[in-house]
């Protein structure tokens, strides 16, 4: 079957794309705005950039033509928090996920505790076991868009934090110990499964 995105849909094209990009690793991004309250919330339209510099992305939909807190918060500043997100952490990601007026913050929502951060203000998670500390170094609105479209994020990481207990040797990170959660389609969440190799020519 052939789809022509212009003529579906838009709830269409959603479960298209969201249903065949999978799995995609998920971005809790934690912000602050201009009153000091914090804001957490999760993205799955997210990944790694490059590592020379690094750098993260991250796209935040526009429902309504309307902005979330998360990204009027990184427009506003510049800096925002990406905390990676585990199996024992699922539920309580799940819970930022909800739709909550922007004096509500999320950290006390889902019971989780808020850490300082070493070169920026937003806070991070304390229970997730990496957090990449990132300064926004461009944005790009999709145009011609129907809904409100999205807003591309790209940040350059300034600072890196690692649980003990999931780094090994030469910088290498403990799978077994991280255990790392992916989003699929409409509810559906993945682990890691059965993992394979294959060496590069």
């Amino acid at each position: 079957m052939h789809f022509d995105p212009n003529e579906l849909e838009h709830s269409a094209v959603y479960k298209l794309l969201t249903g065949s990009v999978i799995p995609r690793p998920i971005g809790w991004i934690s912000s602050i705005d201009e009153n000091g309250i914090n804001n957490l919330a999760p993205f799955s339209y997210f990944n790694a950039v490059g590592e020379d510099p690094p750098h993260v992305m991250f796209s935040t939909v526009r429902g309504n033509n309307t902005n979330k807190d998360t990204l009027n918060n990184v427009l506003s500043n510049g800096q925002f928090v990406v905390n990676m997100v585990t199996e024992e952490l699922a539920e309580q990601m799940n819970t930022t996920s909800q739709s909550v007026a922007s004096d509500v913050d999320e950290f006390q929502l889902a019971n989780l505790t808020p850490i300082s951060s070493i070169k920026i203000k937003p806070m991070r998670v304390k229970e997730s076991p990496i957090s990449f500390e990132c300064e926004l170094v461009h944005h790009y609105f999709l145009e011609n868009h129907k809904n409100g479209g999205a807003c591309i994020l790209i940040g350059r990481i300034v600072m890196m934090h690692f649980a003990d207990g999931i780094l090994m040797e030469n910088y290498k990170i403990n799978l077994e110990t991280y255990k790392p959660i992916a989003r699929l389609a409409g509810s559906n969440y993945a682990k890691l499964g059965e993992l394979f190799s294959i060496k590069r020519s």
